[in-house]
């Protein structure tokens, strides 16, 4: 791997940051306050993004996306983790499952979606099927020639903006020796589709305005059309095109946590108690050196894994690293960071609280700490047959 960034990538991390420090910076204390993104707000986005050329950036050439390679869109990831979630998300980052569409689907999902005239959201979580997506007990049977949809998504991320809605659902089940295995087949659902409601989630401490919804299936319809990939098919789709939204993850992290530290550290360079700046205490100094050494680490572990997969290279265990990594560096970075700022820091006057508690949440979603865990015990002890 070369350490070094070539001219090209360079140029995508300053044009990112300074989208992101010009055009959400702003913002953010506004979205913050009242939860919502005003819809103008959003448009304008997402036409400054395709003025840059970075909309639908994770896309290949072939359909009309920038082409970037793992790498080069982890350090747009990570440049964009610097900012608003609620705001960042109409930079336009559509899910790669797309990729998986076929036939008429191209021109109704896929291309909409890359050019910004359609918006996707992915539902996968349930209120009693986390982790364990087998758990699911949304269902789609066959009645007529078409799918009969019936259950509840929950926590879905972008889904008070979506135009559609790529949804995971069981659609049978086999008998093996560990008992019942549910096949899953994931599904394009289109707002407004009789017999589909989208309404409004719960209220989060995390990621202000980044709206999680709840999606209800009430004897839905839909056609055989609407299915993405195969029948019984949905593991191997998230398995080729879903691998990657765990460094999404960890490089947004990465991004938030270099903001988070380099106001820290200009804090305690400034900020002066018993006649010197407390970045001369050991205390602090220490802390501002140990957090920079965990975001270089995280930083570097991520672009690793990035690295592999466009080597070719396996790269499971990497990612699951990086993501159980950063997402906790970052939690021990803003907590640092708060305690640095003492009172002020827990006061709304500054976003340091705000950093603090969004951060609790990426240990959890796209995968927990727990199951990273896991994935990174699995890989190491398999090829030694246990």
């Amino acid at each position: 791997m070369n350490f070094g960034l070539t001219d090209e990538q360079e140029m995508i991390v300053s044009t990112v940051r300074r989208f992101v420090e010009e055009e959400i910076y702003p913002h953010e204390a506004e979205v913050e306050r009242t939860g919502v993104v005003p819809p103008a707000l959003a448009e304008r986005i997402k036409a400054k993004t395709k003025e840059l050329g970075f909309y639908a950036c994770n896309f290949p050439e072939s359909v009309g996306g920038a082409g970037l390679s793992h790498l080069e869109f982890a350090l747009v990831e990570r440049e964009l983790g610097r900012g608003s979630m609620a705001l960042n998300h109409f930079f336009g980052r559509p899910q790669n499952i797309l990729m998986a569409c076929k036939g008429e689907q191209i021109e109704r999902y896929l291309l909409p979606a890359v050019r910004g005239e359609r918006m996707d959201a992915l539902a996968m979580t349930e209120p009693g099927a986390g982790s364990d997506i087998r758990s699911m007990k949304t269902t789609a049977r066959r009645e007529g020639g078409d799918w009969v949809a019936n259950g509840t998504k929950h926590f879905i991320s972008g889904a008070d903006h979506a135009d559609f809605v790529i949804v995971f659902m069981a659609t049978g089940e086999d008998q093996t020796d560990k008992g019942p295995k549910k096949r899953i087949t994931a599904f394009l659902v289109d707002r407004g589709t009789p017999g589909f409601t989208i309404r409004p989630g719960y209220r989060s401490v995390s990621h202000r305005g980044y709206a999680n919804m709840v999606l209800e299936f009430d004897d839905c319809r839909l056609p055989d059309s609407q299915v993405l990939g195969e029948v019984d098919g949905g593991f191997a789709v998230m398995n080729e095109w879903l691998y990657a939204t765990r460094i999404t993850v960890a490089t947004m992290s990465v991004g938030r946590a270099r903001r988070v530290f380099d106001m820290g550290l200009a804090h305690a360079a400034e900020r002066k108690q018993f006649g010197q700046e407390i970045g001369k205490f050991q205390g602090v100094a220490f802390q501002l050196a140990d957090m920079v050494t965990e975001i270089d680490a995280a930083d570097w572990l991520t672009l690793s894994a990035a690295w592999r997969l466009d080597k070719g290279l396996p790269a499971n265990r990497e990612i699951a690293s990086a993501k159980l990594y950063a997402s906790e560096m970052l939690a021990r970075v803003t907590d640092a960071t708060l305690q640095i700022f003492g009172g002020m820091g827990l006061m709304d006057d500054l976003p340091i609280e705000r950093f603090w508690r969004d951060a609790r949440v990426e240990r959890i979603w796209d995968g927990t700490s727990e199951i990273q865990r896991h994935i990174i015990g699995r890989e190491l002890l398999r090829p030694l047959g246990a």
